[in-house]
C-alpha cells in the first residue's frame, strides 16, 4: 500500500508499507558504482537534504562509506531505511556475510536484506530460509530478493510460505511490464526499480514534451512516472545538484494519459 507524505512537495515522500511493519520510501539514493569518498559525500549530502532511503550491497564494496555517512549525518538510525544485499556467490556463508555488512554499516540491523541475484540462476529456497531466519532474529526488518522472476518468487513461496517483501529489478519506461507489476502485487511483493535512466533515451520526444509541460527535466518525469506506478526508485548520483534534482519530483504529478504515453516509450 502506498501512503502519501504529509508534505507532498518534500522528502522523504510517499512510502510503501512492508510486511515487517515498516515503510520504504518510494524514492531513495542508489550507490552502485559509488566508491570511496565519493560515496561518503553523496550519501551524506542526500541525508542532509532529506533522503531517508539508502541502497547499498555487499558487492558494491562501499558499505563502510555508507555507514560512515549515516553516522556523520546526525540523522537518527531509525529514520533511515537502509538496504543491503547478499551476493549470489556467497550465499553458502549468508549469515556471516550479513554480520560483516552490519559491522561495516555500523548498525545492528538493516531495514531490508535482499538476495542480490538468483544463485546460478536458481531460486534457492534454502538460501531464502537463511534470509528469513535473519529477519526472525531482528538483523533485518524485512526480507526480499533482486532480479527474480515471478516463477522464482513462487518457488520461494511454495517452499516456505513467505513471499519476498520486495523484488528489486531493472525498471524504466522501456522496461515497463504491466503483467509483472500486477503479478508482484497479487503476491504482496513491492517492486523496486534500479537504473531508471540507463535504458531510457532522455531525448525521447514524449519525455521532452511532458517535461516542458510541467517545467521539469526528462529525468524528473521518469522518476515521477515510477512514483505514479507505486514503484520504488533509487537513482544513483554522486553530484550534489543531481541528488537534489532527483528529489524534486513531488511538486507535480503526471496525468493518466501522460503515464500511458511514458509506458509506451521504446527501448533506447
Amino acid at each position: 500500500m502506498t501512503t502519501p507524505t504529509s508534505d507532498p512537495t518534500g522528502l522523504p515522500g510517499p512510502t510503501a508499507t512492508l510486511p515487517g511493519g515498516g515503510s520504504i520510501p518510494l524514492l531513495g539514493l542508489g550507490t552502485w558504482q559509488s566508491e570511496g569518498d565519493d560515496c561518503y559525500r553523496s550519501v551524506l549530502h542526500a541525508l542532509q537534504v532529506g533522503y531517508r532511503h539508502i541502497d547499498t550491497a555487499t558487492g558494491y564494496g562501499n558499505e563502510d562509506q555508507v555507514g560512515r555517512a549515516l553516522a556523520d549525518s546526525g540523522v537518527p538510525r531509525e529514520d533511515v531505511f537502509v538496504t543491503t544485499k547478499l551476493p549470489p556467490d556467497q550465499v553458502d556463508d549468508a549469515r556471516a556475510v550479513l554480520a560483516r555488512s552490519l559491522d561495516l554499516l555500523g548498525t545492528s540491523y538493516v531495514d531490508l536484506w535482499l538476495i542480490h541475484w538468483p544463485p546460478n540462476g536458481e531460486a534457492r529456497p534454502d538460501v531464502w530460509e537463511h534470509v528469513l531466519a535473519a529477519r526472525a532474529e531482528g538483523q533485518t526488518r524485512d526480507a526480499g530478493v533482486s532480479n527474480y522472476s515471478t516463477a522464482q518468487v513462487d518457488e520461494l513461496v511454495s517452499a516456505t510460505g513467505t513471499a519476498p517483501a520486495v523484488n528489486q529489478v531493472p525498471w524504466a519506461p522501456a522496461l515497463h511490464d504491466a503483467q509483472f507489476l500486477a503479478e508482484s502485487r497479487e503476491r504482496g511483493v513491492v517492486v523496486e526499480g534500479y537504473s531508471p535512466f540507463k535504458k531510457t533515451d532522455m531525448s525521447d520526444a514524449v519525455l521532452r514534451e511532458i517535461a516542458r509541460g510541467h517545467g521539469v527535466t526528462p529525468q524528473q518525469v521518469v522518476l515521477r512516472w515510477h512514483l505514479e506506478h507505486g514503484v520504488v526508485v533509487i537513482p544513483k548520483s554522486v553530484t550534489p545538484e543531481r541528488i537534489e534534482a532527483n528529489a524534486d519530483v513531488f511538486g507535480f504529478a503526471l496525468t493518466p494519459d501522460e503515464v500511458r504515453r511514458v509506458d509506451g516509450i521504446a527501448p533506447a
